[in-house]
């Protein structure tokens, strides 16, 4: 399977299930056009393909250009089999734990209005995780990580600062069990900065491994949908504090995370409002919503984003060019690693690699199963038990089980979507949401084009 596009005249074909990628002429392009999804069967270009471009190439430039064509077909860098469907039938997982979710508050000082985890507190009661149940989660993933030796811990919400000194009696914890087991914990903090000091910061580069900063954007962007519990926005009581927080860590080990709405179709802008605050690690995802929300995505908003995604693609490779680039999560794709078949296939391990707990020690597939999922909890850490079943449905869960990924082009770059996204709103982890695969799509080509540009740039 082959998949062609042109970002800013620049023409690109992916080679779907050997991760090639290549930048062709317009020549290439509209022979491939001609062959469609059939492959060269000899180096010769056929008469017929010769008779339809003879008026817009030369009779040499054709049969040269199918030449080359045909020449990467047999090194199988182009129309190549896809022989990962008969792996995934055959790979037969037995997975472990390796990485925890662990809700330290359901609780938030902030209201945010497209909060997934209905404005923290995951429609039940506002809670906080005591340190017992944090000590619990840490000896259940040592008991069920195998002979893993890296774990990960994420200290999730609601607002995990709302809840720090467990968060530090978890981390002490932790490293206690270490020494005991040779197991190495790494920690990531999810916040929304309000209460974040120096004394937090401190603590926080000391023993964290990263930490997600959470911010919209641009002040009207952000304080139009992450409000305070009375109302008011909340980007002036952070910004210099993210600000702040990025430089103390060099720039590195730190994601700032905002979500784009109908309300600003131009999330560009605060990519790039992001970019001139300084920052150098960025993520800025579309949201997930009903689409009674007033500011949820609709397929009426979709050629806007594409257009949008594109030119900040454009502007994302000309930054780097001029020294003052920075890192897009969505942007970034290794060309030489080509897909690797079990992450590629299976994707982000949640329910069988990954799990969520809440305050309670209940166990979640992920974060966003939690809350009105009740079918889909998988046990208590104080019982020390996963439910097998719910653990083997999402262990054998790939991009070949879901009948939409199989012959999508971007099926390695997002292994097949959001599980919690496909459940919530289509009822299965294995129908993805259509309006997420198309944004994925789009992404994907603008990721492929600046790893094209990059590589330019590297040469």
């Amino acid at each position: 399977m082959i998949h062609k596009f042109t970002i800013d005249n620049t023409n690109i074909v992916l080679d779907v299930h050997s991760g090639a990628v290549h930048e062709v002429d317009d020549i290439v392009m509209d022979i491939l056009d001609f062959l469609g999804e059939n492959r060269p069967e000899t180096e010769i270009a056929p008469n017929a393909l010769i008779e339809k471009l003879s008026g817009k190439y030369s009779e040499q430039d054709i049969k040269d250009a199918y030449s080359d064509i045909f020449e990467l077909t047999e090194e199988e860098m182009l129309f190549t089999d896809d022989d990962y469907a008969e792996e995934a039938g055959r790979v037969k997982k037995n997975s472990v734990i390796k990485a925890l979710c662990l809700h330290i508050a359901h609780d938030c000082n902030l209201r945010c209005q497209y909060c997934f985890a209905g404005e923290g507190n995951y429609c039940g009661e506002r809670s906080l995780m005591p340190l017992e149940v944090g000590e619990k989660a840490i000896d259940f993933v040592i008991e069920n990580s195998g002979n893993r030796k890296n774990i990960e811990v994420d200290f999730f919400g609601g607002e995990p600062l709302l809840n720090f000194d467990v968060v530090k009696g978890i981390v002490s914890y932790a490293r206690k069990r270490e020494k005991e087991t040779g197991k190495h914990f790494r920690f990531t903090i999810t916040t929304n900065g309000i209460l974040l000091d120096e004394d937090k910061k401190k603590y926080i580069n000391e023993n964290m491994s990263n930490i997600v900063l959470s911010l919209d954007g641009r002040k009207e962007v952000n304080d139009r949908m992450r409000r305070r519990v009375d109302g008011t926005g909340c980007y002036d009581a952070i910004v210099d504090k993210f600000i702040d927080m990025a430089e103390s860590r060099n720039q590195d080990n730190y994601y700032i995370r905002g979500t784009f709405t109908k309300y600003n179709l131009d999330f560009g802008n605060d990519v790039l409002h992001f970019a001139d605050l300084g920052f150098k690690q960025m993520s800025v995802e579309p949201v997930v919503a009903e689409k009674t929300e007033p500011y949820a995505l609709t397929e009426d908003d979709l050629e806007t984003i594409n257009k949008e995604y594109e030119r900040l693609a454009v502007e994302y490779i000309k930054r780097r060019k001029e020294g003052k680039g920075f890192n897009f999560f969505h942007f970034m794709i290794d060309l030489d690693g080509g897909p690797c078949v079990l992450k590629r296939i299976s994707g982000c391990g949640a329910g069988h690699e990954y799990v969520a707990i809440t305050p309670d020690g209940d166990i979640y597939p992920c974060h966003q199963f939690v809350g009105g999922n009740e079918e889909l909890k998988m046990g208590n850490v104080f019982e020390g038990t996963l439910n097998q079943e719910i653990k083997e449905t999402f262990q054998s869960s790939n991009v070949y089980t879901k009948p939409s990924c199989k012959e999508c082009f971007s099926k390695f770059y997002c292994s097949g979507g959001c599980p919690a996204n496909a459940y919530k709103y289509c009822g299965d982890i294995n129908t993805p949401l259509e309006i997420t695969c198309k944004l994925q799509r789009m992404r994907t080509e603008c990721a492929l084009y600046c790893a094209v540009k990059l590589r330019e740039l590297s040469e």
